[in-house]
């Protein structure tokens, strides 16, 4: 049997490529996933071990007290430790007041403890001298030179800036930074994270306080791994997304074993017929499918560990730095991937392999003639297949019902698994559909040919119908939340951008200053006056009827007369009353109140109702859309920096919309990225099947040749019969993928926005529709070309 099971190898190494392919990419992306969680997670992590780089040890849990007691004791023995923590005290610059609440924290002495990068300037030199962080800088109109005054009373302190740094670890960053000395008489209100600790006499230095001194490497994994327990959810999905290739692979395979074993029928029969026994066959088949798993699930290995290094590269290109780390794969990672491809290709070997050995020597021998779902065998697989479908639908329900991701995902596996298992009803059926219209020969036969073996056909529909329906269901699912979130967030975040000031009007030259600042597509000033509000206090009140251009959304910001729209943040432990006095120089006005956010501490009114509070209306705010693709930060601190020369309050509403739009273009990306994997298989899939099944009727195209069929006709044929099956699957696939995008939203996104509605792409769907048409027809290309150029003589002679 080695010998037989070489020469099979040898004989039908062709036809296992295809099979071989698949296994690669799912392995493949099995080590993709490995790597890309990986640098996700190290540059998710990247900033947690940042300030402390240069220490030894890290002192934590620690009291504020006894951090100043160990830079003290570290000093006194020639070591070196930083506090990393923060207090918020004011700040005011050149008689002007920077910030009530600025957060500050100290710089380390030693050079070797600084973790921020110096920018501009220089470092401090001793006390009196500070840095400040380069963005919060540009928002509090600080630079270099300027005299700050920080904290108030007896404790106050003035210092030169001296530089501008960038903090790149947002957990330990701040406003200001200053020496150790000047921040020290503040402990008793400072924060402290911990230590940083460079030298050997950590633990002395520690002794007698209640905190924790760790190596900095045990110190920083304990860190991170805190993190990593939300991170890895990330690892998660990506591992849904393998799962799905993989499963996608297992059809791929099984279906190109099921159509080799079939072709090779009547080889096995003989093999049975010159003494070859079922046990004997079952070895040799499954140490092919074993030969075949082992050589590509090492390249696999290869193709995944390149592939993921080019990606996290790309990655690496386009992002801010340190937003990746590197592309590492464990060994554990590897082994798993290797196993999984490896078992992946001998179960799906397993069935088609039983299936072609339970047959007797004789009957093998004899024409197949398909399969009869009227059988026994038939009616179960169908009545399976119903209960699996209504088994499915019903979990569905349920998860719509209780919002439960698990049981929606239960349910769709178990509905779609269904839909496979009556694929050899459903299909046929389907097909005979689509070709009725069909007129001419060529159509006939490519109609007849489609349906009469419906395992089959049923099979080479199997992975494109996968495709499809995972292809529309998430693009389907993605349009649909992006949309919901973008409502949801236009209703909580109307305006981008306000400039509010909460007592003295606006000057005249601020509105040209915000349209002229780069990044803003438009810009409008309202009018209003300081009112005196019962339960809230002062505070302005403005008209946003000129605002129409830069409103989002005015379900919120469009007051009817006699009603005052009061921001939920202003009013007094959330209560919202159903009236409110509200006082303009004396004059009294009983208003309704409605409530809202997304423009900053303001009252809104109607114009009608802002006349009849009477006082002189003066230009109060001013409400500005941004650009889209604005630079948030750089927009937010040149318009901080306008607000704080006019006395204004800044309110950035764009900051947590573009937020949650990088969270879900990530996303995107990502999943569209990751789903390209499994479409890719089932492509591959496709081609496979069409290629194989059109090589098991090569005695069947002769015949027709011989009857008269010309080689065009033949092609035709071939060419027409794989657009039926094309057509089929991705009509099946996109009404499925549809409903399970419906039930996704309303399982998942209602939760977070009501009544959200279903988008359909039709722009994205038509291309699906489109590259799933084109992919069976040039599927069909090439096996129609090789069937066409065998002449009937050679045709009717193959076994």
């Amino acid at each position: 049997m080695r010998t037989v099971l070489l020469a099979s190898m040898r004989t039908h190494a062709r036809r296992y490529v295809a099979a071989a392919v698949a296994v690669v990419i799912g392995v493949s992306f099995v080590v993709v996933t490995s790597a890309l969680s990986a640098a996700t997670k190290d540059g998710l992590v990247a900033g947690v071990g940042l300030p402390y780089r240069g220490s030894d040890a890290v002192v934590s849990q620690i009291a504020a007290e006894d951090a100043a007691l160990v830079v003290r004791r570290a000093a006194a023995t020639g070591d070196s430790a930083a506090v990393l923590g923060f207090v918020t005290q004011p700040v005011t610059a050149d008689g002007r007041v920077v910030g009530q609440r600025v957060d500050l924290a100290p710089i380390a002495d030693d050079e070797a403890l600084r973790w921020q990068d110096l920018r501009e300037g220089r470092w401090p030199a001793g006390s009196g001298e500070a840095v400040a962080d380069l963005n919060d800088a540009k928002s509090n109109g600080l630079a270099i030179g300027d005299r700050v005054r920080v904290g108030a009373g007896s404790r106050a302190l003035e210092a030169e800036v001296v530089g501008l740094v960038d903090s790149p670890s947002a957990s330990a960053g701040a406003a200001l930074y200053l020496p150790w000395a000047d921040l020290e008489p503040w402990t008793s209100s400072l924060y402290v994270d911990g230590v940083a600790y460079a030298g050997d006499g950590a633990r002395a230095a520690a002794r007698g306080t209640s905190a924790t001194v760790q190596p900095t490497d045990e110190f920083v994994q304990e860190r991170q791994a805190e993190i990593t327990q939300e991170v890895d959810v990330i690892a998660i999905v990506l591992l849904v997304f393998a799962a799905i290739a993989l499963f996608v692979s297992v059809l791929v395979i099984a279906n190109t074993f099921s159509i080799l074993f079939a072709q090779r029928q009547r080889d096995l029969a003989l093999l049975r017929c010159v003494g070859a026994t079922r046990r004997q066959l079952l070895r040799s088949v499954r140490l092919e499918a074993a030969a075949l798993g082992v050589l590509s699930a090492g390249l696999g290995l290869v193709v995944g560990t390149l592939l993921g290094r080019a990606l996290v590269a790309v990655a690496r290109g386009r992002l801010p730095d340190g937003t990746m780390g590197e592309a590492t794969v464990s060994p554990q990672w590897y082994a798993g991937a290797f196993a999984v491809g490896l078992l992946v290709t001998v179960v799906a070997a397993w069935l088609p392999t039983r299936a072609v050995v339970r047959v007797s020597p004789l009957t093998a021998l004899r024409p197949d003639t398909g399969v009869d779902l009227r059988t026994g065998a038939g009616r179960f697989r169908t009545a399976a297949g119903v209960v699996a479908v209504v088994a499915g639908a019903a979990l569905l329900l349920v998860a719509i019902a209780g919002h439960s991701v698990g049981v929606m995902v239960a349910g769709g596996t178990l509905a779609f698994t269904g839909v496979l298992v009556l694929g050899p009803l459903v299909v046929p059926a389907l097909v005979r559909l689509a070709g009725a219209p069909l007129r001419g020969t060529t159509a006939r036969l490519a109609t007849g040919n489609a349906v009469r073996n419906p395992r089959r056909t049923a099979a080479t529909t199997a992975s494109l119908l996968v495709g499809v329906t995972l292809t529309t269901a998430v693009l389907t699912g993605l349009a649909s939340s992006r949309s919901a979130v973008a409502d949801d967030m236009d209703t909580s975040h109307p305006v981008d951008l306000t400039l509010t000031s909460p007592a003295d009007p606006l000057a005249g030259t601020l509105l040209p200053d915000v349209r002229a600042t780069l990044g803003v597509r438009e810009a409008v000033a309202l009018e209003g006056v300081v009112a005196e509000v019962e339960g809230v206090g002062r505070l302005p009140v403005v008209d946003p009827g000129p605002a129409a251009g830069v409103i989002r959304d005015d379900t919120v910001t469009r007051p009817r007369a006699g009603v005052i729209t009061l921001p939920y943040d202003v009013l007094p432990g959330g209560d919202v009353p159903r009236r409110v006095d509200v006082t303009v120089d004396g004059r009294t006005e009983r208003l309704r109140v409605s409530t809202g956010s997304g423009w900053g501490e303001a009252g809104l009114v109607s114009s009608a109702t802002l006349a009849s509070l009477g006082g002189d209306p003066l230009p109060r705010a001013v409400w500005a859309r941004a650009d889209d693709g604005a630079d948030v930060e750089d927009l937010t601190g040149d318009l901080g920096a306008l607000a704080t020369n006019a006395g204004a309050d800044l309110f950035d509403g764009l900051a947590e919309r573009a937020w949650v739009e990088l969270q879900l273009d990530v996303l995107t990306g990502a999943v569209v990225a990751l789903l390209g994997i499994a479409v890719a298989i089932a492509l591959i899939g496709i081609g496979n099947t069409l290629g194989l099944s059109v090589l098991e009727r090569a005695r069947e195209n002769a015949l027709l040749r011989a009857l008269g069929l010309t080689r065009r006709q033949l092609r035709r044929m071939l060419a027409a019969e794989a657009v039926l099956l094309s057509v089929v699957a991705t009509v099946l696939g996109t009404v499925i993928g549809v409903v399970f995008a419906w039930v996704a939203v309303r399982t998942m996104v209602d939760v977070a926005v009501d009544d959200a509605a279903v988008v359909l792409p039709w722009g994205q769907l038509l291309v699906v529709v489109l590259v799933a048409a084109a992919a069976g027809l040039l599927a069909g290309v090439l096996p129609s070309r090789r069937a066409a150029r065998v002449a009937p003589a050679a045709g009717l002679a193959l076994d």
